[in-house]
């Protein structure tokens, strides 16, 4: 039998599935107009010719995201209903994409060096605005969304984000190819603010029951007091916290392959949009496909290939004679990304009570966001100094590492509750 609260959640569940997936395709849309590894780096290279900087861009919006989880987890634990600070939150990470654009139409009036001054702003703003949103965005999908088709889910949402994705990063390259440099940029992110409008009204349907049923107790607890209980107590989640920190190192290279395809190959504005894409449709492909397998076999399993693809990739693109050789690249980065980040999502709410739930989101994100910020600079000192090839060997040598950490110490969340030692 289901619980009141089950009964409502299952009988939203399809109008859910349905209004959030549009979530997640026009947010997609959004960023394929206005991609962190891809055209806000072109864009800052207009103004800039430093790889750091480069780096910096995806920096900066994945430790937006990761950094403030841990601190709003003592209050997000103590909601029965998510939807309202959701909501609040996650405007704060789409009103920049229109501040972008104005910065964009002025950059002949600003000058550079302070148009770069305002990109790194308003990218700060926005990533600390889905940083805000995630744990509870996060918790509030998985409130929703059953335990048995979360990953599915996740997947799902994922590929139909990539499907509009991938079709916004042709028509930007297409754009960037066909309007002048005035005004080319301006117009992406005015695109992209528009689809993330849409995308905030579909999100803005999610039917979401009170929780009356939870049990909170009457005072608070300092975040830090559960954050040292979780961490002696379960061995498990240290062991996948560290695969977090590895994926850091694993990934930096990500961030530097279309950069590097157009500063060593002379890659055009079109060629890099299809480069682009070419990762955007192959995620839309394995991300429902993994999410299934995750579901049935255990996200770990999937976790490792991603691990190992991180690897391959990065080997791939420090060897690669040509710029051909990149689409296999983007195939293992979008294999890798899938796994490390849509199964780690659907892996890190197995973790913990319903109470505990957004602390262990919150501490999967937080105690990683200082390595998120450091792995991608330390890849821009790299390139700088001894080349792109050595960020791309020292991400492979990440993955190598990540994938061992996983398959030999890391077990399924659900499947290890037996093995949970007192530290």
């Amino acid at each position: 039998m289901f619980s009141s609260l089950d009964q409502q959640i299952r009988k939203h569940l399809r109008f859910n599935v349905t209004v959030n997936l549009l979530d997640g395709a026009f947010f997609g849309f959004a960023l394929g107009f206005s991609s962190f590894s891809a055209f806000i780096p072109i864009f800052v290279s207009r103004m800039t010719d430093s790889a750091i900087l480069f780096g910096l861009v995806p920096a900066m919006h994945s430790v937006g995201w990761q950094f403030p989880q841990l601190f709003t987890a003592g209050w997000v634990s103590r909601l029965r209903r998510y939807k309202p600070f959701v909501i609040l939150m996650t405007t704060q990470e789409r009103i920049p994409f229109f501040g972008l654009a104005v910065v964009a139409w002025f950059l002949p009036l600003l000058g550079k060096q302070n148009a770069l001054i305002l990109t790194f702003l308003l990218l700060a703003w926005q990533g600390l605005g889905g940083g805000f949103t995630a744990n509870a965005w996060t918790s509030m999908i998985s409130k929703v969304i059953p335990t048995e088709i979360r990953g599915t889910f996740f997947g799902a949402q994922a590929a139909a984000a990539n499907a509009l994705l991938s079709l916004g990063s042709v028509l930007a390259g297409i754009l960037l190819a066909k309007v002048s440099d005035r005004h080319d940029f301006s117009l992406l992110f005015l695109l992209a603010g528009i689809m993330m409008a849409v995308s905030w009204g579909f999100l803005a349907m999610t039917r979401e029951p009170v929780d009356y049923e939870k049990e909170i107790p009457a005072k608070a607890a300092p975040f830090w007091k559960g954050t040292r209980t979780i961490l002696r107590r379960d061995a498990n989640f240290r062991w996948f916290l560290a695969t977090r920190l590895l994926a850091q190192v694993a990934t930096m290279g990500f961030a530097f392959y279309i950069i590097y395809g157009v500063k060593r190959f002379e890659m055009d504005e079109i060629t890099a949009g299809i480069l682009y894409a070419t990762l955007t449709i192959a995620q839309i492909i394995v991300n429902p496909l993994m999410g299934w397998a995750g579901d049935r076999w255990g996200h770990r399993r999937i976790m490792v290939i991603g691990a190992l693809a991180t690897a391959l990739s990065g080997l791939l693109a420090w060897w690669a004679p040509s710029l051909v050789w990149f689409y296999p690249v983007m195939l293992l980065t979008a294999l890798a990304s899938v796994a490390i980040w849509t199964l780690g999502l659907a892996m890190t709410v197995e973790f913990g009570t319903e109470v505990e739930r957004p602390v262990y989101i919150g501490m999967a994100n937080t105690l990683v966001a200082p390595v998120a910020i450091l792995a991608p600079l330390f890849g821009g000192w790299l390139a700088d100094t001894a080349g792109y090839q050595a960020t791309f060997m020292t991400s492979a040598v990440g993955g190598i590492f990540m994938a061992i950490v996983l398959y030999f110490l890391v077990k399924d969340p659900q499947r290890a509750a037996s093995y949970t030692v007192e530290g």
